[in-house]
């Protein structure tokens, strides 16, 4: 799960190296841009220019007396080691030769960039591809018009932008079919503590009969992903799934945000990728009388 950070880390490494080799031999910050234009790692180097271009905070500048300051390297190391393995912030000042006080300080003005620059690309509102996308996974489930599930939190209905829609009647409008009635509204899986809206489809609490324990097993193992997805995230960023009393509300909402507009850039580099080994799945019906007993399915394969 840490071979995306690991690999993060040793690109900034190497590239701190030679950015270090070039202050040595003269050379001009033209010169490191044109370097890094050509060199594999150019969508990486795109995205430090962004957080360069936002503000004065990450470039590199010179104190009074002519000294070169910390680099945007150095700062976004020292905030990217925080965010995705929970250490203590003077545990940055051996490895990147950052004091405690500005990696914490780095940590805050990163995470405020990332959501300021980015917000609009990765927590946007799903486009049309996206629902498409939606649709045919739920239907790879089993359950066509699906666009995804709840958490098991009364909590999310309250606070989430989400149901923004939902609750103004203006669902996602899709057309499918089950049993051979057409429906034209998406719909979300959800269990009994939600309202019994017609854009939530919830489990059985007593199922009888085969089918019924079929469907209440499918349901809540299909349920689990959102809370499979909260999993990947705390593993791939740390500083999530740890305390957060040194931090005031303010910057653990920018940290959240960054986490998971990081997240969904690794989502959109590494899709492809993905080993999806759920379409052969045959269900058999259960004789076992407990909606939650165990089941045997295939899941998605995550790095």
């Amino acid at each position: 799960m840490k071979e995306q950070q690991m690999k993060m880390m040793q690109e900034v490494a190497t590239a701190q190296k030679e950015a270090g080799a070039k202050r040595n031999e003269g050379t001009t910050d033209e010169d490191d841009a044109r370097s890094c234009n050509s060199s594999k790692g150019g969508s990486m180097c795109s995205k430090g220019d962004s957080l360069s271009n936002y503000g004065t905070y990450f470039t590199q500048r010179r104190n009074s007396a002519g000294k070169r300051g910390l680099s945007p390297i150095q700062k976004c190391t020292a905030a990217i080691r925080m965010l995705a393995y929970g250490v203590a912030a003077d545990a940055c000042d051996e490895y990147v030769k950052i004091g405690e006080t500005t990696a914490v300080e780095c940590v805050s003005k990163f995470c405020e960039s990332i959501v300021a620059i980015f917000k609009n690309d990765y927590l946007r509102r799903p486009n049309e591809e996206d629902i498409q996308r939606l649709l045919k996974v739920g239907e790879e489930h089993g359950f066509p018009g699906m666009i995804g599930s709840t958490l098991n939190d009364i909590n999310v209905l309250e606070r989430s932008p989400v149901f923004d829609d939902i609750e103004a009647g203006e669902a996602p409008h899709v057309n499918f079919t089950v049993n051979g009635h057409q429906y034209n509204l998406a719909y979300y899986l959800a269990d009994g503590i939600y309202p019994k809206w017609s854009v939530f489809v919830q489990s059985l609490q007593y199922p009888q009969g085969e089918k019924a324990k079929l469907f209440a097993k499918q349901q809540e193992s299909c349920r689990k992903d959102v809370e499979r997805a909260f999993g990947v995230l705390q593993a791939r960023f740390v500083i999530i799934r740890q305390p957060a009393r040194m931090w005031d509300l303010n910057v653990l909402s920018k940290i959240m945000r960054a986490c998971i507009i990081l997240h969904n850039m690794i989502v959109e580099d590494e899709r492809d990728t993905y080993s999806r080994n759920w379409e052969n799945v045959d269900f058999e019906p259960s004789s076992i009388a407990s909606s939650s007993s165990s089941f045997d399915y295939q899941t998605q394969t995550l790095p």
